[in-house]
């Protein structure tokens, strides 16, 4: 599986100073670690729980599992026997064994420049405890599930480490979703309290969450699930500043001054209106005030549940991914600490929202796990300016930075200059995430972001792994342009044809994993049936990814895209990210999304929606150019049948390109579903206005 030696030509090398400090310095090492993790677990995983705080040891085998549905229900066991507190190992340890507690912890960047709040590890141990205190005041206890829709402020943290301090089970839902998708959540995790904010700023947008969240409990009101509790924290209001002192980003309200340092003047922002309903709702600042910053721990099971997040599914209906708290514990903690390289002095940066698996993973447990400086933004990277990225990256010195292939496109859009504005002299390891990178804003982010001395993780993983499952490890394996190289320790991957058998060699089909690694889901919420049926039914014996994936002549693994954006042209299989890729290689475009669209005796046509950089006009001779271009990259057979202007593409608010609208538009069907969590649905009908006519 793993190569004996790493491929020579068409691969880039991190800098001599990070293999010399790096935890995995070699492929050699790193061929080693690997078959350890696969022919001895135990022994492996064993020696990493040596370094968390266990109240009771685990009896038996470390893993215990079955991912054969012909052989009985799908289960994974981590570490039975042992009970542990996630917290407590977080923050305590930390604070008082590692004698960490004057280290930051978070530096916040709240979304206007200057807004800004450093907090250490011993004051957010005190807050953490401070607010578990008020949630065992309003009854919360052991098992209990807490919906959690909060803007990217520290009280996001505190309050989902505070539900797990107490066993409680927190449900974090992105604030960016609808009251609809709010309402459905915490009625499906059965959600007893509700934790929001009144409101925060996205750029200039106003979002007035305490109003979406007072509809969403309407809803569940109005379904028999009335949630008897809200806690709402004042992040806009004045109020809180005045009366509380407490920070972080009450100061959306400044009066209008000039900044010293940035020669910025702030903008005086409206406070929303919010609507307030005494029988329900409880202030956060009136309920901490006079709270114990002291609270015991509520040690848990292995197996406990830990958080439920809900992810999209092929019916329509999210998906309540379940992890439990040791394995899913010490997973993000090694993936965090290893593929990132993670050294005591490092200033960490992930542009996540915590309502995704990512910030979960690595802004919140994998970072504080180990001790890490972390910095946690509210923000926009193109607001105020395109250059906000690259200013807060020389402002706190951030030495490892983790973002999406989106934001790099975005970014790629203006140039050099606003990244070369900054020095960036500190940075030391790029990350990517969220999708496949294609290697032209691989490049870009090399070269232009990196300045060739810095090697980019490019990380595969889904909410349902709970971490890093296929990744390049800075100093050890080299990079390929776009691939996600090798699968992580304890991973064993596998590509599959149609039916199921098992491909040697380069070779190209359904990506598969053949064990479980201890940060894997365990559950879908309440639907253990829907778990197995859309994970191990297809190719038992095997967890199925829902992913395309091919293995080059050197045995690097390259995602080519979820298996229902593979494409049948005329009986071949085509990849929608491949056709994307040979687009984004075409100088003037800036980002591309390919669908299907029925064809009558070819199966499937391809429909590709383009983005163009600032300036460019689109024309037939472009277009043209476009389709000699694909055909010259892919071949004849994966050559456009329509190219259309996109001056935007319809995304989530995270983000992501919502393809099942461009495959609507593609197919001229008015009837677009549920687009509540598009950040800009007025996108969708310019974009059936500037159809491309698809009469046959």
């Amino acid at each position: 599986m793993i190569p004996d030696k790493p491929p020579k030509e068409d691969v880039f090398h991190g800098s001599e100073d990070l293999k010399k400090e790096a935890h995995i310095s070699s492929f050699e090492k790193y061929k080693e670690l690997y078959l350890k993790s696969i022919e001895n677990p135990d022994e492996f995983w064993g020696d990493i729980a040596k370094d968390f705080f266990w109240k009771t040891k685990h009896t038996g085998q470390f893993l215990d599992y079955n991912f054969d549905v012909t052989k009985g229900e799908i289960f994974v066991k981590c570490m039975e026997g042992a009970s542990t507190n996630i917290c407590y190992n977080v923050l305590d340890r930390n604070v008082h064994e590692r004698k960490l507690g004057d280290k930051v912890a978070f530096y916040w960047e709240g979304n206007e420049p200057g807004d800004e709040l450093t907090v250490t590890y011993r004051e957010l141990l005190q807050r953490v405890c401070q607010f578990a205190n008020v949630l065992k005041s309003q009854g919360v206890k052991k098992g209990d599930r807490v919906s959690i829709y909060m803007p990217m402020v520290v009280e996001l943290v505190v309050a989902m480490l505070a539900c797990v301090r107490i066993g409680a089970v927190h449900s974090i839902v992105f604030a960016g979703f609808s009251a609809e998708s709010l309402c459905e959540r915490i009625m499906d995790s059965q959600c007893s309290l509700l934790i929001t904010a009144d409101g925060f700023y996205r750029g200039d947008k106003l979002i007035n969450l305490k109003l979406l969240a007072d509809e969403a409990l309407q809803k569940c009101r109005d379904k028999g699930f009335p949630v008897k509790r809200c806690i709402m924290l004042k992040h806009l209001s004045k109020e809180a500043e005045q009366t509380l002192g407490s920070p972080p980003a009450k100061r959306s309200c400044p009066d209008l001054q000039q900044e010293k340092q940035t020669g910025r003047v702030k903008k005086t922002r409206p406070v929303p209106q919010v609507p307030w309903n005494p029988d329900v709702d409880l202030c956060w600042h009136t309920l901490v005030c006079g709270e114990s910053d002291e609270c015991e721990p509520e040690w848990c099971e292995s197996e406990d549940p830990l958080f439920v997040l809900y992810t999209s599914g092929s019916t329509g209906k999210p998906k309540g991914v379940l992890h439990t708290i040791s394995g899913y514990m010490l997973y993000t903690a090694t993936t965090f600490k290893l593929v990132f390289d993670y050294q005591p002095d490092d200033v960490y940066w992930c542009t996540a929202d915590i309502g995704w698996i990512t910030g979960h993973s690595y802004i919140t447990y994998g970072p504080l796990a180990n001790g890490a400086t972390s910095v946690l933004f509210e923000g926009l990277p193109t607001y105020p300016d395109v250059s906000r990225m690259w200013e807060i990256v020389d402002k706190y010195h951030v030495t490892k930075f983790y973002t999406a292939p989106t934001a790099i496109r975005l970014l790629m859009k203006y140039g050099s200059e606003p990244v070369q504005k900054y020095k960036r002299e500190s940075l030391k390891v790029l990350g990517t995430v969220g999708e496949p990178i294609n290697p032209e804003a691989w490049q870009w982010y090399y070269t232009v972001v990196g300045e060739k001395r810095c090697p980019i993780v490019d990380t595969f993983w889904q909410t349902e792994t709970g971490g890093h499952v296929l990744t390049p490890l800075p100093a050890a394996t080299p990079m390929k342009p776009g691939s996600a190289t090798f699968p992580f320790f304890g991973v064993v991957p596998a590509i599959l044809n149609e039916s199921g058998e098992e491909l040697e060699g380069p070779n190209e089909g359904y990506l598969v994993f053949k064990q479980p690694w201890p940060g894997v889901m365990r559950t879908v919420q309440g639907n253990h049936q829907r778990f197995e049926t859309t994970y191990f039914k297809k190719f038992p014996g095997y967890y199925v990814t829902g992913d395309g994936c091919r293995r080059d002549k050197d045995g690097y693994f390259w995602i080519t895209g979820r298996i229902d954006d593979m494409l049948n042209v005329s009986g071949h299989l085509l990849s929608t990210a491949e056709v994307e890729s040979a687009l984004v290689e075409h100088e003037v475009v800036a980002e591309a999304a390919v669908v299907g669209r029925p064809h009558p005796v070819k199966g499937e046509s391809l429909y590709c929606f383009v983005t163009l950089t600032d300036g460019v006009t689109f024309s037939r001779a472009l277009e043209t150019d476009l389709k000699k271009q694909v055909r010259e990259k892919i071949g004849a057979i994966a050559t456009p049948d329509f190219i259309q202007e996109a001056p935007t593409l319809p995304k989530t608010r995270s983000g992501k390109i919502m393809r099942r609208v461009l495959r609507k538009i593609a197919c001229d069907e008015r009837d677009m579903g549920d687009i509540s969590t598009l950040a800009d649905s007025s996108v969708v009908e310019e974009l059936f206005q500037n159809r491309c006519s698809t009469a046959v």
